[in-house]
């Protein structure tokens, strides 16, 4: 195995180990619920405000620190995040539960940009779309494997004891990281406003605005996938872990898909994903009445709503390297911030959904932002046409 392949498996783990924390909640939401005597709908609220934080505390935390250096700021982050997860697993308070969730979700998002910029250091060319589409699917690998255990676990015997054993897969993480990542890697460094110039180039606030909107189509069903799941598809709480087994597959070929998109397209061929959305979403109501339809629209939506993961990261840490090198690191945590918004949007609608017209609708919410996210696609791919025609005109004089 090369020393290249070593580097991407530990940056992989390190998605992993984030994707496990950040989304286990929601497959034990109904159990947190129940141990902490609150509600589910108000447990619901730990995805948002999780969310919220995340996309706060990343781009602040990005920026201030820029001038130090990568490795360092990495493993300092990852030992606050460990502690915080740590430290999850031991509340009995609804309380002190949310402000662990907060304490890794401040770090979070800067540890996904950091892991990104590295993966744009070592890997080669041809070869950085899918390494990027690997790092995504490390989320997803999450979802297939640490979603569906820590539901198990807290099915079988705690909540609690699923947040020890992502503490566990953290600090050999972080052994592992000590040993594989280069020390040092390359970067320019900025002030806050050399860095914030970057956000003013309409295609990169217009591909911050797709994540957004997509994340909240996203989570504006996944939020309560399990009582979807149960409650509006009659399955069991047996089934439930296979079913969500089955959906975390899906995602990661999902990620493998917006990879090979990523090296081959880009974001030009986005907008007729985007019309598929619209159409699962706008049936979603009737599918859920057939275990099997309903069920099959989850698993096509899961494999297609985030092909965009990969070109938009792309395109992001292109535009930065070519015109703004003092913004890459925040270039790298824009899709990490921006979906962590529209987590928060999607997660709320859906909250607000379900005691208004109920669990069967909530995919009429979710097609409302997957239109606004098909406008603003064609919008980028324009803005990215006229850039590039304004280049070769300018190339030409």
């Amino acid at each position: 195995m090369t020393k290249y392949r070593w580097q991407a498996s530990a940056l992989v783990l390190v998605a992993f180990m984030l994707g496990c924390n950040e989304f286990m909640v929601v497959g034990v939401l109904s159990d947190i619920a129940r141990s902490l005597r609150v509600t589910v709908a108000t447990a619901g609220y730990l995805v948002t405000i999780f969310a919220v934080v995340y996309a706060v505390s990343t781009p602040l935390i990005t920026i201030l620190t820029n001038r130090f250096g990568r490795y360092p700021l990495l493993m300092t982050l990852m030992v606050i995040f460990l502690i915080g997860n740590t430290w999850s697993g031991f509340t009995n308070s609804y309380g002190w539960f949310l402000l662990t969730r907060m304490i890794t979700a401040a770090v979070a998002g800067t540890i996904e940009s950091l892991i990104i910029v590295f993966a744009n250091d070592i890997a080669p060319r041809e070869k950085r779309a899918m390494l990027i589409s690997w790092l995504a699917a490390g989320f997803s690998i999450a979802s297939v494997v640490g979603v569906p255990v820590g539901t198990a676990i807290s099915t079988a015997y705690s909540w609690h004891v699923a947040f020890h054993l992502i503490s566990v897969v953290s600090l050999v993480t972080c052994l592992v990281m000590v040993g594989i990542l280069p020390r040092h890697i390359k970067h320019v460094s900025g002030t806050i406003k050399d860095q914030l110039v970057l956000l003013t180039d309409r295609r990169i606030y217009l591909g911050a605005a797709l994540i957004l909107f997509t994340a909240a189509a996203m989570y504006t069903y996944y939020t309560y996938i399990r009582p979807l799941l149960t409650t509006g598809l009659g399955f069991g709480t047996t089934a439930l872990n296979w079913l969500l087994f089955v959906l975390g597959i899906m995602s990661i070929l999902g990620n493998r898909l917006s990879g090979k998109i990523a090296e081959r397209h880009g974001l030009t061929t986005m907008p007729r994903f985007y019309v598929m959305d619209i159409g699962l979403l706008l049936c979603l109501p009737v599918a859920m009445q057939s275990r099997v339809a309903g069920f099959g629209v989850f698993l096509v939506l899961t494999l297609i709503i985030m092909a965009v993961n990969s070109p938009i990261q792309v395109h992001f840490l292109d535009v930065a390297e070519a015109s703004y090198p003092q913004s890459v690191a925040l270039a790298s945590s824009l899709n990490a911030i921006f979906f962590n918004i529209g987590i928060s949007v999607g997660s709320a609608t859906a909250s607000v959904m379900l005691t208004r017209v109920g669990l069967g609708y909530l995919g009429w919410g979710a097609a409302v932002f997957a239109v606004i996210s098909l406008v603003i696609v064609i919008g980028l791919n324009r803005a990215i046409a006229a850039k590039k025609a304004a280049v070769v005109v300018q190339e030409s004089k």
